[in-house]
């Protein structure tokens, strides 16, 4: 019999947070990447699962975590993870972020530094003022506009479908499946990070970080190892054949990587 996924929610004054767990022991907390949820671990909770406390949370605004009436900031949905974390009674954590995730894990990081123990970054753009231009203007990845034939929905495949593996139409639906049930806050994460002043934060960040990228990413791969050369006590790893849909493409190899770091004493 293989390891229990379970799945829950925690209640705050906003709402509630929804999330998935697997395992126990020292917690690590998985954050997704926009417009996903925690359908995004669905394979890599139950192998981290296996030597810690694997729980993957649906960021505030997503899957089917409440749905906050403004539009949020990173800081907003860092936010979310520490009341998350504190009506779990973590006080202190192991947070691995992708691409959305990842910033709003490096914000955790950087701004409460004695709640988190390690620290992995997968798939992070660095967000500074030449970045944050070069995007402004730009059309949003995974906009649309919502069409009574439904052909907005194909916008959304065609347009994740050259960052994602050949042949995985399947990764492709979840994906599909989470936008819809994100409506009209798809692109919220993305317009969060593409403001964030990561450079006023990089510097923050007191523990040990690994940045991970798949090098078929072209959002993030070439700010790898720059992100990491920001971060003190960081260190990189490229991840062959990686795409934007790393950890679902890869859940075995994604699951390693981390546990290896994990593993590592400090």
């Amino acid at each position: 019999m293989g390891l229990i996924m379970r799945r829950g929610f925690i209640d705050t004054s906003e709402g509630q947070i929804h999330y998935r767990e697997a395992g126990s022991g020292k917690p690590v907390l998985l954050l997704h990447q926009t417009p996903r949820s925690s359908d995004e671990y669905l394979e890599v909770l139950p192998l981290i699962g296996l030597r810690y406390w694997a729980i993957a949370m649906d960021t505030i605004g997503y899957g089917d975590s409440y749905k906050p009436k403004k539009r949020c900031t990173i800081e907003d949905y860092a936010e979310g993870v520490i009341t998350f974390l504190n009506s779990l009674g973590i006080s202190t954590v192991s947070l691995v972020g992708h691409h959305t995730g990842g910033v709003v894990a490096l914000e955790v990081a950087a701004s409460y530094p004695e709640r988190v123990e390690k620290l992995v970054l997968s798939a992070v753009p660095f967000m500074d003022e030449e970045e944050r231009l070069k995007r402004r203007g730009k059309k949003v990845v995974d906009s649309y506009e919502l069409r009574d034939d439904g052909t907005h929905l194909l916008d959304l495949w065609k347009g994740r479908q050259p960052f994602y593996p050949p042949n995985r139409p399947d990764l492709l639906m979840r994906f599909i499946m989470d936008a819809i049930k994100a409506g009209e806050k798809v692109v919220e994460g993305h317009l969060a990070v593409s403001n964030y002043r990561m450079e006023d934060k990089v510097g923050l960040v007191r523990c040990p970080t690994l940045v991970i990228c798949g090098t078929e990413d072209p959002f993030s791969y070439p700010h790898m190892k720059r992100l990491a050369a920001a971060i003190p006590q960081s260190k990189t790893l490229a991840i062959e054949g990686g795409t934007v849909a790393m950890v679902e493409q890869m859940p075995e190899k994604f699951a390693k990587v981390v546990l290896d770091f994990l593993d590592e004493r400090l």
